[in-house]
This record gives C-alpha cells, sequence and structure tokens, in this order.
C-alpha cells in the first residue's frame, strides 16, 4: 500500500539517452509548470488515487482514441474542486460522479472539476472522465514521447506508447504526477483485429467485438506509476516460462512481433541471469503477482511495468553500442539490463518529483555495472561503471527546480551510477552495501518518495553521514579535486572544487602495491609516503574524483 499523497526517461530537452544534451539556458517557469509538477496544489493535495479503470478504444485509420477512466480516490481532506490532466489537442467531454454531469473548466492541459457531492474525509468517491482526439505523436520515442503510429517491416499497423517525463496524460486523462500512484488498475484496450495489444499485469479477458475489434483487459493488481501504462499493439506471437526466484515461481512472458519468435527465443534467456543477479543484489522481483513480461516496439525500450518494452534488435549491447567502452557492454543486451532493473529502481521505488528521477536512472545505471560484476566478477563491473564515465558531461545539475516537472542532467545515468559506485567503495563492505540495496527494496516497497529519504536511508544503513557526498554530486557539477604536493616523503593534501565541508574518504598509493585510506578535508593534511617515484602516487579509480598536484 503506498503512503497518502501528503507524505523512468528525459524530457524534450534530452535529445539522445543515455548521453547528455549540451546545457542550455534556464528558463522561467510558468503557472502550467507548477500545475503539472506540483503534488501539493490545492486542487491535488487533498485525494488519493486508490483505482483507475482505463478503457481506450485506438483507431489506427485517423490516429484517434476515445474512451474514459473512472478515477477511484479516497478523500484526504474535504474539498470541492479536483485537477484531471489531458494534454492537448485531446477533448474532455464530460465527468460524471453520482451518475450526474459534473461542470469543469479547462486551463491549458489541466481540467478543474466543481464537485457538487460531499466530498467527507475518509469517504471513496469516483469521477468518470469521458473523452477523445488525436493524441500528440511521439517525434522521437521514447525521448520525445506520445503515440507511435508505425508498421513493421511487413507494413502492418504497430502502435505503442512512450510518455514518461511528459506525463501519461498525452494520451488517457489522469492526475498526472508520479507521486501519487493507484493501489491497482485496470487497462482495456480495444484495437482492430487482427492486432493484438500487450499492457501491463495480467490478461483477464480477450472480447471479440461485431465491428471487428479485440478489447483486450489487463489488470495490475499492484501499485503503478501512470507514465508505465503503456499500449503495445502488433502483430505478436507469445510463449511462456516459468521462473523459481526469491518469491517463488514467476511467470515470464515474451512477446515478440511474429516473424521474430526465434530470435526472441535466443535472446530473451537473458532475462534469467538478469532477474537472479538482481534479485542478489536488489531483494525479490516486486511484482510476482503481475509477472514479467518482454515487449517488443519500434523504439529503443522503456521500464513499463510488469511489461517491459524491449527495442533493442536482438543484440548485445545498446543498439550496437558499447556504453562503457570497454567492450563488456557487447556481452550482454543492455535494454534487457538497464529497462528490467528500474522494476525495482523507478516502479518498486518511484520518485514523486522529476527533479528526483536520478533514483531511477542512476541505480539502473549502476545496475548495468552490478550485472557485469554478476557475470564476469567483481574487477569486470567495475571497469564497466568506471568506463561510463566517458559519457559524463557535467554541463548542469543532476538535480533541478522542484515542484515544475523539471528535469535535470543526462549526467543523472553514468554520473549518478559512479556516485553509487564510490559510494561503495566508503561503505568498504560489499556484503553490507548490498544489505542497503536490498534494504532500499524493502523499505520504500511499492512506495513513492522524495530523493532526500534515499539519501538519508543510505546514510543510516552505512553508519556514514554522505550529505555532502549526495550535495556534490547531486546538485553542483564540479569533481571532487584531491590537490596535493609530495616533498620527499610526506605528503600534503586536502579536497578542493567542493561544497563546503566535503569529507569524503579515497584511497590512494602511500606505499608501493597497495591503496591506504585517507579522510581529506579542505584543510591541508599531510602523510608519509614510501614510493619510489611521484608518478607512483595514484588515487583509486573506483572513486569518482580527479588528483591535481599543485606547487607551494
Amino acid at each position: 500500500m503506498k503512503p497518502n499523497i501528503g507524505s523512468t526517461i528525459l524530457a524534450a530537452a534530452l535529445l539522445a539517452w543515455p548521453h547528455a544534451a549540451a546545457a542550455q539556458t534556464p528558463r522561467a517557469f510558468t503557472r502550467a509548470d507548477t500545475l503539472r509538477g506540483s503534488f501539493t496544489t490545492p486542487a491535488r493535495v487533498w485525494w488519493d488515487v486508490s483505482v483507475y479503470d482505463l478503457h481506450v478504444r485506438i483507431d489506427p485509420a485517423d490516429s484517434t482514441v476515445r474512451g474514459y477512466n473512472a478515477i477511484t480516490y479516497r478523500v484526504l481532506r474535504p474539498a470541492q474542486e479536483l485537477q484531471v490532466d489531458l494534454m492537448e489537442p485531446l477533448v474532455v467531454d464530460s465527468m460524471v460522479q453520482d451518475g450526474r454531469a459534473v461542470p469543469f473548466r479547462r486551463e491549458g492541459n489541466a481540467f478543474f472539476a466543481t464537485l457538487a457531492a460531499p466530498q467527507p474525509e475518509g469517504a471513496s468517491k469516483t469521477l468518470t472522465v469521458y473523452y477523445h482526439g488525436r493524441p500528440q505523436v511521439a517525434r522521437r520515442p521514447p525521448w520525445q514521447g506520445g503515440f507511435t503510429w508505425a508498421t513493421d517491416s511487413l507494413g502492418r499497423p504497430w502502435i505503442v506508447t512512450t510518455d514518461q517525463g511528459l506525463g501519461a496524460s498525452v494520451w488517457w486523462p489522469n492526475k498526472d504526477t508520479q507521486a501519487d500512484e493507484p493501489d491497482s488498475q485496470r487497462v482495456a484496450l480495444t484495437v482492430p483485429a487482427p492486432l493484438i495489444d500487450v499492457s501491463n499485469g495480467r490478461l483477464r479477458r480477450t472480447t471479440p467485438n461485431p465491428d471487428g475489434t479485440t478489447t483486450y483487459e489487463w489488470f495490475v493488481t499492484n501499485p503503478i506509476n501512470n507514465y508505465a501504462i503503456a499500449v503495445a499493439a502488433g502483430h505478436y506471437a507469445h510463449y511462456g516460462e516459468r521462473y523459481q526466484g526469491e518469491g517463488g515461481e514467476l511467470t515470464l512472458d515474451f512477446w515478440p512481433l511474429d516473424y521474430h519468435l526465434d530470435a526472441a527465443h535466443r535472446q530473451f534467456t537473458q532475462a534469467r541471469s538478469m532477474l537472479k543477479c538482481f534479485e542478489h543484489w536488489f531483494g525479490p522481483y516486486p511484482w510476482y503477482e503481475d509477472g514479467y513480461k518482454l515487449i517488443e516496439v519500434p523504439n529503443t525500450g522503456m521500464e513499463h511495468q510488469s511489461a517491459v518494452a524491449y527495442g533493442n534488435w536482438y543484440a548485445n549491447g545498446y543498439r550496437g553500442r558499447d556504453e562503457s567502452h570497454t567492450g563488456l557492454g557487447l556481452k550482454w543486451d543492455f535494454i534487457i539490463v538497464h529497462e528490467s532493473a528500474h522494476e525495482w529502481f523507478g516502479n518498486n521505488i518511484t520518485a514523486k518529483d522529476q527533479a528526483d528521477m536520478w533514483v531511477h536512472e542512476s541505480f539502473a545505471n549502476y545496475a548495468e555495472g552490478l550485472y557485469t560484476e554478476c557475470l564476469f566478477g567483481k574487477d569486470a563491473g567495475a571497469r564497466y561503471t568506471i568506463g561510463t564515465r566517458r559519457n559524463i558531461r557535467n554541463d548542469r545539475p543532476i538535480i533541478p527546480a522542484y515542484g515544475v516537472n523539471a528535469q535535470g542532467s543526462g549526467d543523472m545515468y553514468p554520473k549518478g551510477g559512479n556516485m553509487l559506485h564510490t559510494i561503495r567503495q566508503i561503505v568498504g563492505d560489499d556484503e553490507k552495501w548490498r544489505g542497503i540495496l536490498r534494504g532500499l527494496n524493502r523499505t520504500f516497497r511499492h512506495q513513492t518518495v522524495m530523493g532526500s529519504q534515499i539519501e538519508a536511508y543510505i546514510s543510516r544503513e552505512a553508519g556514514i553521514d554522505l550529505s555532502k557526498v549526495f550535495d556534490q554530486y547531486l546538485r553542483t557539477t564540479k569533481i571532487p579535486a584531491l590537490e596535493y604536493r609530495l616533498e620527499g616523503n610526506t605528503l600534503s593534501y586536502r579536497w578542493a572544487d567542493v561544497v563546503p565541508g566535503f569529507d569524503m574518504p579515497v584511497d590512494v598509493t602511500l606505499a608501493p602495491g597497495r591503496f591506504t585510506r585517507i579522510h581529506p578535508t579542505e584543510a591541508w593534511q599531510t602523510a608519509t609516503v614510501s614510493l619510489p617515484s611521484p608518478e607512483d602516487f595514484k588515487v583509486d579509480e573506483n572513486f569518482y574524483v580527479t588528483a591535481r598536484a599543485v606547487e607551494k
């Protein structure tokens, strides 16, 4: 059960993930940004979604949708105005509560319903929103999202949705904030036969309709973030397997295009090693009740909860690239690994505010190195993560403004992953570190969180105040620089380019062949060294820092 409301992927500015776009001029935020990005505005804060019952008819002939969403919610405190989000050019036809039409007004992409019925604290109420229109087309999916009206290589319709960052209200009406997840959701999608629609959770019913369409009714029994709800309609084949995991028997369902069935049988075996690795490091897969699926899509992929979208061409690497530049990233399928890691970090633990998307992407990036470690050993995993530093731009902070649906730097991927790798070194105990990662998924299971909660938990469980470390890597663009001088057998050292009070330990060579931990601050300190030459002084590359020799 998620807590009360009071308690992913990059936005359009990032044109190619996981590489960050160039720094941009800061923009002024508007009321529309606040209506989209804040979860404490008056028309949102008083109610908590419990169930979405979504029914949508999809018509590829004219690229339109039509349907309704019955929004059942709990009243946290009495109020009469309720905000529902639906992006232009889609149109709300009507809103109904207790069998009566509800008046509403539109302000951009936000609709404000004026509720006549009493809304007493603790009550459960339902508002049904009917809508139609031609949804925004995804310009560069999944990075610039919306509907994709594609065709497969045989010219047959292939329809999918992607909307992380942009918002789920690009194609269906909802409370478009990551802070409020329903406890469960029905997703009933009607598409022209012979298309097959695959969505989240489990298929409860397939209904052929007299007009030549078919309705596929999927149901998710667990809390789910709105951007994870997805359409995937195509000419799919299907096969299933069983996996014995930490939580018991897990169903694995694979949905390739029909002519890719053999390729899927070869490539999707990696889902098993992925599950074994991530259950070891993160704890049980979070959605045993809803199963695990891989669904082929025309874009690269997306972490749609229990229905991972896959578009990596049935090959290792990231569409032929190795994000670590080491060769290790070509030994496994990037999309299976990265997007599935989001089942733990992104879907199980969901950031309330878009500004904290590092909670999703930094951990998923770090998971790539852990998977490499599971396959090839600890040194290989470290090499992979360290190799991704070449993708870091330090163009702007990872955490931007809160409450306005702002997205920070794309460095949340490689820089965030290297921050976590550095913290592992600080903790200095791999089993303790594994306990922290598993503890995060247990403590915040099926919850929405602020990034500060994750920071505090890691510090508390590590027994180390890591607040300055998080501030340095998440809230600045500077990389800690270890300034040092070597004079005979004396090493002088200090931190530079750091936030005030930064005191992170680091491992260096004070003697040949081994690392020794030192505890620099912003003040100069000294240590005795025994090195054949100054060139033998090294900083352990597992720490994401720079070293800079300085003169007196």
